[in-house]
């Protein structure tokens, strides 16, 4: 009697270990409607036993966005690049093997993180569709939302406060915007700061933790030192405005601490991204620095517990 226990109790022990994830959050915004929250909330989940690794594509598509997520369960894209590196972004997903897409999260509706839509909703299934919640006279903006009414994807707003559940474990934490800010967006007359009003979250893996900053300024940085404070910790960042230094301003980057910065922008672009004084701040946390100009697409990996960090070409700044 005491073997058959022993056996049944070993037997349960594997079969805990194995449903075990890689974060203990629970989704808060997972359906058309973002969930309400009062107050903003940088992750706080306790580690677990991983459930597989997160894999990160900071994607070569010139000057923009495009970031590409997959866990044992979801492929999540965040941002698409410009209109004029369609071609870049299709290459790019279809050297990752991307099929269907289950969560596109477009940060703000600039063209360079946006302007791939046309590429993802007419090659690729979709699932759903999340953006900051505030309304634009984008051309581009209002053609993807009528093919995706017409489509029937599903479409939400990110708030501060929701979290989007990555599967595997891994979780998503907005921290920005406000809801206060989207009620205030809504005002006839409001006067739009579409980089400033960027979606920035935090992806939660276990003990490892990476923060996404979409086009977010000084502006922004200065709330959320106040509203997330030591919450911002990451192990990695992406650089905030493809490295400008309108943005990456020192109290901010000290809340966060990065042992990794990664940066996308496009070879010989006119801004001069990323800007000299932006990667003086990097060095100065000796935080590796990668920049999609110089070393190809940039691949994070994670169980949980710790990354690894590899690229196409070139070294670490």
């Amino acid at each position: 009697m005491r073997k058959k226990l022993g056996i049944a109790l070993g037997i349960l022990i594997l079969a805990l270990t194995f449903l075990a994830g890689c974060g203990n959050s629970t989704p808060a915004a997972e359906s058309g409607k973002s969930a309400d929250s009062g107050t903003m909330a940088p992750a706080q989940t306790a580690p677990s036993v991983p459930a597989g690794n997160v894999t990160i594509k900071i994607l070569d598509v010139g000057q923009g966005d495009s970031i590409l997520i997959q866990t044992a369960e979801q492929t999540v894209l965040i941002d698409t690049s410009d209109v004029d590196e369609q071609d870049k972004l299709r290459a790019e997903l279809k050297k990752a093997n991307v099929g269907k897409i289950d969560k596109v999260i477009l940060t703000h509706p600039h063209a360079d993180h946006i302007g791939g839509m046309d590429v993802v909703l007419g090659e690729h299934e979709v699932g759903e569709v999340y953006d900051n919640g505030m309304p634009s006279t984008s051309k581009i903006y209002l053609s993807y939302r009528k093919k995706m009414k017409a489509k029937g994807i599903t479409h939400g707003t990110l708030k501060a406060g929701d979290v989007l559940d990555f599967g595997g474990g891994v979780s998503f934490h907005v921290l920005w915007p406000t809801e206060s800010l989207q009620q205030q967006g809504q005002a006839k007359g409001y006067k739009h700061d579409p980089n400033n009003e960027s979606v920035v979250g935090q992806l939660v893996c276990g003990n490892f933790k990476m923060l996404f900053t979409g086009d977010a300024e000084k502006k922004v940085e200065s709330e959320l030192v106040q509203t997330a404070g030591t919450g911002l910790a990451s192990d990695v960042l992406k650089a905030p405005h493809h490295g400008s230094k309108t943005s990456s301003s020192p109290r901010y980057l000290k809340l966060i601490h990065p042992s990794l910065c990664v940066i996308s922008c496009g070879e010989g672009n006119d801004y001069g991204h990323p800007h000299a004084e932006t990667l003086k701040k990097y060095h100065a946390l000796k935080a590796k620095t990668y920049v999609t100009k110089d070393n190809g697409t940039i691949t994070i990996t994670s169980n949980g517990d710790g990354y690894q960090v590899s690229c196409e070409k070139g070294d670490a700044q």
